[in-house]
C-alpha cells in the first residue's frame, strides 16, 4: 500500500504562486503604487533609483501674460532591497487529518504576513514626503475636514488631475463622515480603486487605517496620494522553502520576498498633520 507522507503534501513552487497570487489583493496600499519587475534575477543589493521634484505651486497670472513652465527634475534615491519573510510551522497530524486546509491556511498566513510588512514600508515611504507637500492643521488639534480640503491646493494646478486616495485614521473618517461632501461607499462602488475605501470626500477616495491611530489628536497624520506616487520594486518571486524536523515530526515552511519600495513622485503624494498650537 502506497503510504502518504507530508513532503508529498508540498509542492514549494505551487505555493509560491499561491502566495504570489494572493499578495496582489492582500497589499491594500499596491494600487498607490507602480510595481517593477525590471530587476527581478538582477544583481545587487542597493538601487540607484529616480524620483521626481514637485514643480511648484501655481501662481497668479494677468491677462495677456505668458506662462513660464517650471522643470520637471528628478533626483536620484538610494534604495536598499531586503528580505521580507515569515514561516509556519504544521505537525504531520495537522496536515494529513486537520480541520479544514492546514496547508492552504499557512500559504494565505504568509502572503498576509508580507502583505502587512509592505504595507507598513509603503506608509514609511509616505511620511518621507517633504515640507513643500505637507499640510499642518489650521487650528490647534486634530486634522479637520477643512485641513483636507485646503491640502489639495499643494498640488496645484494638478489639483483635479488623476484619481485621489485619502489614507487616514479612524477618527478622521468618522468626521468626515458628517460633511456635506461625504458620499458613501455604495455611491463610489464602481469607481473604488482602493480595496476597504468606506466613502468619498473632496474628491478623494478614504481609506481608514489603524496603523494612522496616534495617542494625542495632535499627532494625527494622513496622506492623500495619487496612484503612482509610490513605487514597489520586486527583486525576486515569492520564495517558499521547507525544512523538516524529524525529531518533532513537523515541516517548516517559510516565505520570502525580496523588494524595495520608495517614494517615487513626490507631485502626487500630500501629508497632513496635526497642530499641536506651537
Amino acid at each position: 500500500m502506497a503510504q502518504t507522507v507530508l513532503s508529498g503534501l508540498i509542492n514549494p513552487q505551487v505555493m509560491g504562486d499561491l502566495v504570489d497570487k494572493k499578495l496582489h489583493d492582500l497589499i491594500r496600499f499596491l494600487p498607490l503604487a507602480e510595481v517593477d519587475e525590471t530587476l527581478v534575477a538582477t544583481p545587487g543589493s542597493t538601487l540607484y533609483l529616480p524620483y521626481f521634484n514637485y514643480i511648484g505651486d501655481a501662481s497668479t497670472l494677468g491677462e495677456g501674460s505668458t506662462l513660464t513652465p517650471a522643470s520637471l527634475t528628478a533626483s536620484m534615491a538610494s534604495v536598499a532591497v531586503h528580505k521580507v519573510a515569515q514561516g509556519v510551522e504544521i505537525t504531520d497530524e495537522a496536515a494529513l487529518s486537520g480541520y479544514g486546509d492546514p496547508l492552504g491556511q499557512g500559504a494565505m498566513q504568509i502572503a498576509t504576513a508580507i502583505a502587512n510588512c509592505i504595507d507598513n514600508e509603503m506608509l514609511t515611504a509616505l511620511a518621507s514626503i517633504g515640507s513643500t507637500m505637507t499640510q499642518e492643521a489650521a487650528v490647534s488639534g486634530p486634522i479637520l475636514p477643512s485641513d483636507v480640503n485646503a491640502a489639495l491646493e499643494l498640488f496645484g494646478e494638478d489639483i483635479d488631475v488623476g484619481e485621489k486616495v485619502l489614507v487616514c485614521s479612524p477618527a478622521l473618517g468618522t468626521s468626515l463622515r458628517n460633511t456635506k461632501a461625504w458620499l458613501p461607499a455604495s455611491e463610489i462602488a464602481a469607481d473604488r480603486m482602493v480595496r476597504g475605501a468606506i466613502g468619498e470626500a473632496f474628491g478623494c477616495q478614504v481609506i481608514i487605517s489603524n496603523k494612522l491611530r496616534k495617542s494625542a489628536a495632535a499627532d494625527e497624520v494622513a496622506y492623500i496620494v495619487k496612484p503612482g506616487a509610490l513605487r514597489l520594486i520586486l527583486k525576486r518571486d515569492t520564495l517558499i522553502e521547507t525544512d523538516r524536523n524529524i525529531l518533532t515530526f513537523c515541516n517548516v515552511i517559510t516565505g520570502s520576498k525580496h523588494e524595495a519600495c520608495y517614494l517615487y513622485d513626490v507631485s502626487k503624494a500630500i501629508k497632513l498633520t496635526g497642530n499641536d498650537g506651537t
